[in-house]
């Protein structure tokens, strides 16, 4: 049995996560659900970790890696949890670019407003410049 549902909109991807812990036993499988979404194109993920009480570094490390395949696509990989100690533990990992949010729609919401900006800024840009702009600078160095 998956530890996750998937449902999948237009422009982004809910991880509903349905296990009580996300960790050495199972981060792999967040990590392949976020490989196969970005193989089918999507750039916006929601990972709904409402439901658990356990993160360890496995876990935190699958989300730093949603966070950062998400943003290098211009896109957002969004966290939803309203519990303290969650949150806590993942503003304590200093994952760059995180967004943590308390609800599903929040998510949705901020999806809708980065897409947004996304396409104001495409049009803004100079002629000249490479498909991808800046994002992937680092990573190829």
């Amino acid at each position: 049995m998956n530890s996750f549902q998937l449902e999948q909109n237009e422009s982004y991807a809910v991880i509903d996560w349905k296990a009580e812990q996300l960790g050495s036993t199972n981060a792999e499988e967040l990590e392949n659900a976020i490989r196969l979404l970005f193989k089918k194109d999507y750039a916006n993920m929601i990972l709904n970790i409402g439901k658990i009480e356990d993160l360890d570094g496995f876990g935190v490390s699958a989300i730093r890696k949603g966070t950062k395949i998400c943003t290098n696509e211009g896109g957002l990989f969004v966290v939803v949890t309203k519990s303290d100690p969650i949150a806590e533990r993942l503003d304590a990992a200093k994952i760059e670019n995180l967004t943590l949010l308390n609800t599903v729609q929040e998510g949705v919401d901020a999806i809708y407003l980065n897409d947004l900006e996304n396409e104001f800024q495409d049009e803004d840009d100079t002629e000249g410049e490479s498909e991808f702009g800046e994002s992937y600078g680092e990573d190829y160095d």
